[in-house]
This record gives C-alpha cells, structure tokens and sequence, in this order.
C-alpha cells in the first residue's frame, strides 16, 4: 500500500516516513488535528462532532529514530473522501432504503414546474445552516492533514522543506472544470447556447447526457451526443434514466451498470456522474468509467448530504474522482435565491487558497432564464480572468484525468543538489516544495521546468 503523503505529494519516500501510534481506540470517532477534523481510530477513544473533538497533533511522537501520529493516516483521509464517516453514512442508509414520496417526486418531476421542486426542496433541507460538518461552503479537512502531516514528515527528518511533484501541470497554482448536465428536453435545445458561450469566452466544457431519458427518444439523444462533439465538447454519461433509484439496491445497479458501461461505448465516453448526485463510492468499481464526477465536496443541498471534504482529484480504486467543490446553478438560483456570483467566488478563493480543483455544474436547463443566463455569462468571464490573470489551468474532465494519471505514475529523482521529474508526461510538470513556515506549511512552485 502506498503511504498516503507519497500518493498524494508524489514525494520521494525515503521523506515520507511516519509510523501509527499503538492504543488507537476500536471504533473510530472524530479528532482535530491542528485546523483539520478528522475521522479514524485515534488514540483517546471515539468522540461526536458535537463534543469537542481533543486536538490529537499534541499526541505525536517524535522519538529520534521514528515519529508516530496518534491515527492512522491513510485511514482519516480514506474515510474522508470515502465518506466513511456518520453524517455520510446515514445518508446513504436514507436514500436506500425504499420510499414512497422519493419514488413519487421523481415520476412526478419532469411535469413539476421548478417553483414547485424548489418549495419541496427547501422543506427538505430545512436547518441545513446547523449541520457542523463538513463544512460549509468548502470543507479543505483532507488538505489540511495532509499539510499538518508533512510538517511532522519535515520535523521527523529535521528538514525545512520537502519536494514533491506539484499538483497542477506548467505549475498552475489550481484547476478549472466546467461541465453541464442535460436534465430535460428543454435544456437539451438550450445546449447549443451554452456551447456558443462556452466557446466565446474560451472555456472547455463537458456535457453530461442521460442515456435513456424518458423526455428522449433514442435516436434525439444519439442526435445531442453527436452534435456536442461535431462542436468540439467532451460528452458523458449521466445516470441512466435519472429516476433517483441507481444505487437503492446492489443487485440492480449491477444490471443497471452493465447498461451504462454498453451506453458509454456508444458515447465514447470515459466518465460519469449519477443523476442528483447519489452514490455510494464502493460501487463505482462496477462501471467501466476512467473518472467520475459524483461526488459533493460539502453536500448540505444535496439529496444526499455527505461530502468527500477535498478539493483535489483522488482514486477510488481505478476510478478518479473529480469532486464537486462548488455549488450547483441550480443551488444558487432556485435554493438559496442568489442571482449573483458572490458564493461562487468565495468558493473560488478557498479552493485556490489550496491550490484545488474549480469545479462546476451548470446545467442548460435552468440558464434558460435571461437573468439566470446573464450571471453564467459573469461566471465565464471570472474564469477567463483567472486562466489569464493567475494562470489557473481551465481544463474539461477527460484532460485533468489525463493528467492526475499521469502525474501518478511521475517519480521525483535525485539531480545533484536538486530534483527533477521523470516519466512520460514529465515535461508539463513542476517540482515543488512544502515549507515549514511559523506553525505551518507552504507550498512554492520552481519557477524552471525539472524534467525529464
């Protein structure tokens, strides 16, 4: 098993070398490390999130010859993004179970009008505000103990600094992704407009497309996915049907998988993301996919709550995971009633904040509206100001996959009194390093190129 600090710095391992403390607890419970909350066996014993979780960074052990952190730390950050914690894991408990309203409101959803929907859904996620964790309108808790866990990496080896292979390709200091999800027959005739506004501002996008929509016929949707890559746009498949019911049970969504992996090939598609994202991470092994998108990073205003509490790209067996780290259009205009781009931006800085991937979802659907579509076009323009003016790497789904698989495979080697990258792709990549820095740890970009 790799060590998670080289799985996710790609750092040289003879650097990442930090032991587990014995006497964890049996059953795993919440724990702070410095800024960061975490969820695992620790020593100390389980605790709620609402009991004040003891700070564990006062229980590393810094002995001469080994250091130990009181929680195995593979198992934080796997329960993290995993969504192996209580919160996540009851939502999933709810929405398999079998319901008969969840089961009426989606056959009944595409005759419903949105104002409708949005009554419905606010009594639904009514007291959202209160939910502690994660958190709102970002959680960073995986980036965090990755950045406390190098610190004690860097004081065990009695070092200042710690390189490793930076996150982004040209040294970008974050990553941009814009997708759309094609919901209903009104946004699949909508979808040429986003594309000619994509397209004016420079944006690369991806279309999501439900194969077999009940507002479709077969051949319309072969027509959509054939005119959104005449036009250049990376297409994927979204659910099957969108009827909320994919992962209710795990036979079924077997059946249902073999579908989606022969509706892929037909798309010529590598990734997928689930209708209103529900999902249950353990069994997206099944699909024959090379990323998914399913994922919330804070999941308050979801159906499903939960939420992977990272803003960078992680594997899940064979699949990469693109989280969702920013709020749905539809979120922002129909739930909490804000024509404007202000939540947006403030996502955009906390991501950045951690050098993470910008992602959106934007569906044709609901940016019929002028007012609705005057804000996107706002969006755009942000974005395009963010690739020029801060040089963030904007990218569809299918590159930064490319990309996160080949960083993974990418080694950092020894070059005299520095470091280069070696392995295909090398040449697009950066050598960075984590600094010690007052309590804390920074990360800074070689400004050269070191390839190989």
């Amino acid at each position: 098993m790799v060590h998670p600090l080289i799985e996710y710095f790609r750092c040289p391992e003879h650097l990442a070398v930090l032991g587990t403390a014995e006497g964890l607890s049996d059953q795993p419970g919440y724990f702070r490390f410095g800024d960061a909350l975490g969820y695992a066996r620790h020593v100390g014993g389980p605790s709620e999130i609402g009991r004040g979780p003891a700070n564990a960074r006062s229980a590393v052990s810094l002995a001469p010859d080994s250091v130990t952190l009181p929680f195995d730390l593979a198992e934080a950050v796997g329960n993290l993004r995993c969504e192996r914690y209580p919160e996540a894991q009851r939502a999933v408990a709810q929405v398999s179970a079998p319901s008969l309203t969840r089961a009426a409101y989606y056959g009944l959803r595409p005759l419903m009008p949105v104002g409708v929907r949005k009554h419905l859904q606010r009594l639904h996620w009514k007291g959202w505000e209160q939910i502690p964790f994660p958190r709102w309108p970002v959680d960073v808790s995986v980036e965090l103990l990755m950045r406390g866990s190098a610190g004690v990496a860097l004081r065990r080896a009695g070092i200042r600094q710690l390189p490793f292979i930076w996150f982004w390709p040209d040294g970008a200091p974050g990553c941009v992704m814009m997708t759309h999800d094609v919901e209903g027959a009104s946004g699949a005739r909508h979808c040429n407009v986003l594309m000619d506004l994509d397209d004016r501002f420079g944006i690369p996008s991806a279309f999501q497309v439900v194969p077999d929509a009940p507002w479709a016929s077969h051949g319309l949707t072969r027509e959509l996915v054939g005119g959104l890559r005449r036009r250049g746009f990376e297409v994927n498949v979204h659910d099957l049907s969108h009827d909320g019911r994919l992962f209710r049970q795990r036979g079924r969504f077997l059946r249902h998988a073999a579908v989606i992996n022969a509706r892929g090939r037909e798309f010529g598609s590598r990734g997928f993301r689930s209708g209103a994202m529900y999902r249950r991470q353990e069994w997206l092994g099944a699909l024959d996919i090379s990323y998914d998108m399913s994922v919330p990073n804070v999941a308050h205003l979801e159906p499903q709550r939960g939420g992977c509490c990272t803003v960078l790209p992680y594997f899940n067996r064979h699949v990469l995971e693109l989280p969702l780290t920013t709020a749905q259009d539809y979120t922002v205009f129909h739930v909490l009633g804000r024509y404007s781009t202000d939540l947006w931006r403030d996502q955009i800085e906390r991501i950045l904040e951690q050098n993470g991937l910008v992602s959106f979802i934007a569906h044709p659907d609901y940016l019929i509206a002028p007012r609705a579509l005057a804000v996107y076009t706002e969006l755009l323009e942000l974005l395009g100001t963010l690739r020029v003016d801060r040089g963030v790497w904007v990218a569809p789904p299918a590159e930064i996959d490319r990309w996160w698989r080949a960083r993974r495979e990418m080694t950092l080697v020894a070059d005299g009194a520095s470091w280069r990258v070696k392995g295909p792709g090398s040449e697009r990549a950066r050598v960075a390093w984590a600094r010690l820095e007052d309590d804390g740890v920074v990360y800074e970009v070689e400004p050269s190129r070191r390839a190989a």
